[in-house]
């Protein structure tokens, strides 16, 4: 039977605290410093928005995929090569 184990956000950063802030800090404060600079400068919000929900869902997608590769990285650990 197939048991399913999801990662939480915190064990990501303590194994990969660099690599983990970098996927998840970098694009927020990408896309808050976008919608802020809209706001002063005032160009369109519908352009800073729609920036703001690409970086969101980039940081997204890129916690998964490093995610993914922390399980099959911890797998190869456990139970690499000899051990099967």
């Amino acid at each position: 039977m197939s048991v399913r184990y999801s990662l939480s956000l915190v064990e990501l950063f303590r194994a990969t605290p660099v690599k983990s802030a970098l996927l998840t800090l970098a694009p927020v404060t990408l896309a808050l410093g976008q919608l802020c600079n809209s706001y002063v400068n005032g160009v369109s919000p519908a352009v800073s928005i729609a920036f703001a929900v690409v970086m969101l869902g980039f940081a997204v997608v890129a916690m998964g995929h490093h995610a993914a590769e922390h399980r099959v990285r911890r797998l190869e650990t456990e139970y690499g090569p000899g051990r099967i």
